[in-house]
């Protein structure tokens, strides 16, 4: 029978060189995993929080994202989390990561509180561009020959054309007499594009289908639609809507305002958006006497002076970036004749770059009533304030396409500074 060793355990003889090299080996691994997540975390910070920050007089900073604190340059070491100066002046601060890391300098400029009504009101736009925008170039059959004289020109879609022989554009016509009555001389034009202005020159041809002179440009002077109105500032009058830019329908450019108008819409129906097609509001202009002007269109939202206040809701405060947080919180929106009503969403991310003008919020309907009669965010409620905590935080700026019950907000104070 074979017997069975049950005794001690006999080990090698430990090298002592060989334990350290392991230790050592094990240690920078564990340093270098902490590294990259640390470096991770500082990079992760640093591109998610914005350069500069508002804060109303007396008001602390206090950023949603976790583990981020802020301190004075003036008390670096102290890590406060709050910020105090006087009004309308600014200071410098460092952005820490739990409180003993720097991230990055941020600038801190205190402001009086202000104090907004928001709206939900629909209204109608009627708008005419400043010039007029190409939207189209084409070629023309004369003598027999296909030629494309906006293209021979240099001329792109989504140019401004300002300016014909010297002459101010002041819409489609003018310029479409201006070619037809050059006779094949060229057309000097003034055109605008991505902001910088240059000199082109156009030259006609007779064209066999109209017999008269043609330019192969096809161009849009004007634009209609409807909105909702997100604030109103009783001190002003002034307004702002839609939370994005007024676009042409087939460039997606920014059309340049040179006149604008609103008048009163009254909404009749509604067509509820679903998966892969977006819904739409269905109104009509209810008088062609204007309630305000437009001043401005940008990439925020236009903005413009109204005749009154267009609700009786009272004023809110206006919520600087930082005091916005994932979490619930409610639409004023109208979706039928019954006027603003409130519904109920949740805030489910908020991005605080200083690079994203727009978009900064992703937001999902939760109130059953709305998901019922509309099936979430449709067209026309673009410009509909989102409230939180009692204060005026954003408004609906688009739906997404595959989920009508999720969609884009842009932040209030992104619209305040944007116009």
């Amino acid at each position: 029978m074979r017997s069975l060793y049950i005794g001690p355990k006999i080990s090698r003889k430990v090298n002592p060189l060989h334990f350290f090299r392991k230790f050592f080996r094990g240690t920078a691994a564990v340093f270098t995993a902490s590294a990259l997540v640390l470096g991770v975390l500082v990079g992760n910070a640093w591109y998610q929080i914005p350069d500069s920050f508002y804060v109303t007089d007396g008001k602390k900073l206090e950023p949603q994202t976790p583990g981020i604190s802020v301190t004075t340059c003036a008390q670096t070491g102290s890590t406060v989390r709050e910020v105090f100066a006087t009004p309308e002046q600014s200071s410098q601060a460092l952005v820490m990561l739990f409180d003993c890391i720097p991230v990055k300098s941020v600038s801190i400029t205190t402001t009086e509180e202000k104090t907004l009504v928001p709206c939900g009101t629909p209204f109608g736009i009627k708008m005419f561009t400043n010039g007029v925008m190409v939207v189209g170039i084409s070629d023309i059959q004369s003598g027999g020959h296909s030629i494309n004289p906006a293209a021979q020109a240099g001329i792109r879609i989504g140019d401004i054309i300002t300016k014909a022989n010297g002459c101010q554009l002041n819409g489609n016509d003018n310029l479409s007499q201006i070619i037809e009555q050059s006779e094949g001389e060229a057309v000097s034009l003034e055109i605008i594009r991505k902001g910088e202005t240059f000199q082109t020159s156009l030259t006609p041809v007779k064209s066999d289908a109209y017999d008269c002179y043609k330019g192969g440009v096809w161009v849009r002077d004007s634009t209609a639609g409807i909105g909702t109105v997100t604030f109103y500032d009783p001190e002003t009058g002034e307004f702002a809507g839609l939370g994005h830019g007024i676009c042409d329908v087939d460039t997606a450019e920014l059309m340049p305002l040179g006149s604008g108008e609103i008048v009163p819409v009254i909404i009749s129906g509604v067509i509820p958006g679903e998966k892969g097609q977006a819904g739409e509001l269905q109104g009509y202009f209810s008088s062609e006497i204007a309630m305000g002007a437009l001043t401005s269109n940008t990439e925020s939202g236009v903005y413009g002076v109204l005749n009154s206040c267009p609700t009786t809701t009272e004023p809110v405060k206006l919520a600087m970036k930082q005091e916005v947080h994932p979490g619930p919180a409610k639409i004023l929106a109208t979706i039928d004749y019954t006027g603003p009503q409130y519904y109920d969403i949740l805030i489910e991310k908020v991005s605080y770059r200083s690079d994203v003008q727009t978009k900064n919020l992703v937001i999902r309907v939760t109130d059953e009533k709305l998901l019922s009669a509309t099936g979430g965010i449709v067209q026309g409620m673009s410009g509909s304030p989102i409230l939180q905590d009692g204060m005026l935080c954003g408004a609906v700026t688009h739906v997404f396409i595959n989920d009508p019950t999720r969609g884009y907000g842009i932040l209030a104070e992104n619209m305040i500074t944007g116009q």
